[in-house]
């Protein structure tokens, strides 16, 4: 029975069972079940999370019939968290925000139905993250949403609305972590997909959070059930100047004991460093013996001896979870600006996939299987093999800096056709001009486009191995990808021509592109969306697909206050006498992808007051 149906219905029920007491024990168990409201503390107070758990997820699986997250006595297994690296008590770093696996026994309550209870939280930061997910008793549902409020040690409150994917029908592609198994209290195990998710809400900027509302009961036999939720802090004094986005989850043969030796070039420079390795889309932990960072001088060389990076405040190595990723403590390091950077990670361990990028346009190096932890040479010799991808690493900050901008696209902004190793890309052609000025902040830039991507679906499905790299949608890895990026301050949209290409409507690319711009600017981000670039001559791409390229630029051009300014891409590299074609200077010869000429046409085109306002 339904926790408000069960409310209106307290009378009724309390005189059936005056005539018989076996049916008050049946309503009050499925009362346990399926939750009912409770305050959140004598006199309203709010109350640490952990204090209000009433229902058990978890369960051993000799045990299975000891928990029941949804309802119908199915529960998520304790061995599988624990083979992806969630234990009880794990620290997890999901989308910059520190959240924590329950630190409760299997059969323990772990987590709480949200029904408006007051949960006790503290900090400044940009947005708040929930570990979360939904369940129904009846079976996989679509996502749940509910309405809830944050109060602010000021007296000012704001609203927000939390929304989970169901724990066994939600999207993959937004998961934080998906586990291989269901329990059932019949002691079988289903093999499927069972999920949890890391969202978050809006904060207002520089208010400290008092205390925090749960969203109300969602109905329809729905919950939403909170596992942790914590203030994800701003970048405090850390600016990008390196990053690169998460494609896939592929095959790599077998690494074992070998030190990967990446190259990566800055935007802008500063005297600290720190690095991030992300372990998107896995299903296992992965351990970092130990990492390093260098200057480069060619090849896999250092200019001088690698400066050692620990982790955790000391930690020497770390182990990073299933879906979520490792910052490595600040160092004492000059990056200078436009140059290469070597960082070097040790993989002690044996490693059959990886997350990657997988269009470096960038020659990397990887040791022979075996030679353990060569995080320290300063010469090459030991790097014979030569990777074309960036597993793991994500991304590179600098101490102090204006903040970031982050470029948000598919292979043209990833730079495909580009001159490898020359950093041709456009976001790369940019970040010079800005280092080459003084009239707006001379900003980090972030390269955050993936090779095929879409903005309306995804191509890879966000789970498992695959060979397909082309990255979950930028809607649904915009969380990820730009509000999770150090010192972000503006995004720059540039895609659509994939969609339109391969069956997408032009109404769908817009309205991906209105949603995309409506969550960016809820962070406080600025929003600059620019024009799809033509394609004519490409393979696929027809009179059919160009209009829609055109309605698509149509409404990019005139959106109605969606963005808050527009880049011209198309106008910058179009034909004027072939609107539907590339000028054949700007062209790499596909007709799709601009060569170096082209991307440099597109970065010079940016009018840099447009970045910041």
């Amino acid at each position: 029975m339904h926790r408000r149906t069960w409310t209106r219905s307290l009378t009724a029920v309390l005189t059936a069972a005056l005539a018989t007491a076996p049916a008050l024990a049946a309503t009050a168990t499925a009362r346990e079940r399926t939750g009912a409201a409770r305050p959140a503390a004598p006199g309203g107070r709010p109350l640490p999370l952990e204090r209000l758990y009433d229902n058990r997820a978890i369960s051993d699986d000799t045990a299975p019939d000891a928990a029941d997250f949804d309802g119908a006595g199915r529960s998520l297994s304790a061995q599988d968290l624990k083979a992806a690296g969630w234990e009880p008590g794990a620290r997890l770093d999901l989308d910059a925000a520190e959240l924590r696996r329950p630190d409760r026994a299997p059969g323990r309550p772990d987590n709480v139905r949200a029904d408006g209870q007051q949960v006790r939280v503290g900090g400044r930061g940009d947005a708040l993250s929930f570990l979360v997910a939904a369940t129904s008793p009846h079976g996989p549902a679509d996502a749940v949403s509910g309405r809830g409020t944050i109060r602010y040690k000021d007296g000012s409150r704001t609203g927000y609305t939390l929304t989970a994917g169901d724990w066994r029908g939600g999207p993959l592609a937004t998961k934080a972590v998906a586990l291989p198994h269901v329990n059932t209290r019949q002691g079988t195990q289903l093999t499927e997909k069972a999920r949890l998710y890391a969202v978050t809400v809006p904060l207002a900027r520089g208010r400290a959070v008092h205390s925090v509302t749960l969203p109300g009961d969602p109905g329809a036999d729905a919950d939403l059930h909170v596992f942790d939720l914590a203030v994800r802090p701003a970048a405090g004094g850390w600016t990008g100047t390196w990053s690169a986005s998460t494609g896939g989850y592929t095959g790599v043969g077998r690494w074992r004991d070998q030190t990967l030796r990446l190259v990566v070039h800055t935007s802008i420079g500063g005297p600290a460093a720190r690095i991030r390795l992300e372990n998107t889309f896995a299903a296992q932990p992965v351990r970092i013996g130990h990492a390093s960072l260098a200057v480069r001088r060619d090849g896999a060389a250092a200019e001088g001896r690698p400066v050692p990076l620990t982790f955790h405040g000391g930690q020497a190595g770390t182990r990073v979870p299933a879906g979520a990723r490792a910052v490595s403590d600040p160092v004492g390091f000059d990056v200078p600006e436009d140059a290469d950077l070597l960082v070097s990670i040790h993989l002690p361990d044996p490693v059959g996939a990886a997350p990657v990028h997988s269009e470096a346009l960038q020659r990397s190096y990887l040791s022979e299987g075996g030679s353990g932890d060569r995080t320290g040479d300063t010469e090459g010799g030991a790097f014979t093999r030569s990777l074309s991808m960036w597993p793991f690493l994500t991304g590179v900050d600098v101490r102090g800096g204006p903040g970031s901008i982050v470029a948000l696209g598919d292979s043209i902004t990833d730079g495909v056709r580009s001159t490898e190793g020359a950093n041709r890309r456009w976001p790369n052609v940019l970040a010079r001009r800005l280092l080459d000025q003084r009239e707006v902040p001379r900003f980090g830039v972030l390269n955050h486009g993936i090779s095929a991507n879409r903005v309306v679906t995804d191509r890879y499905s966000g789970d498992g191995v695959s060979t397909d790299t082309a990255g979950v949608s930028a809607q649904h890895r915009l969380e990820r990808d730009v509000l999770a990026q150090t010192g972000a301050r503006t995004v720059v949209l540039f895609e659509g021509i994939n969609d339109v290409r391969w069956g997408a409507s032009a109404q769908e690319v817009i309205d991906g592109m209105r949603a995309i711009a409506a969550r960016a600017r809820e962070r406080g981000l600025r929003v600059v969306v620019a024009t799809v670039t033509p394609c004519e001559g490409y393979k696929d791409c027809t009179a059919e697909v160009d209009a829609r390229r055109e309605r698509v630029n149509a409404f990019v051009r005139d959106n109605g206050g969606a963005f808050d300014a527009v880049l011209d891409f198309d106008a910058a590299v179009r034909d004027p006498s072939r609107p539907a074609r590339m000028l054949p200077e700007y062209d790499s010869g596909d007709h799709l992808h601009p060569g170096d000429a082209g991307l440099r046409a597109l970065a010079e085109s940016v009018d840099l007051e447009a970045l910041s306002g």
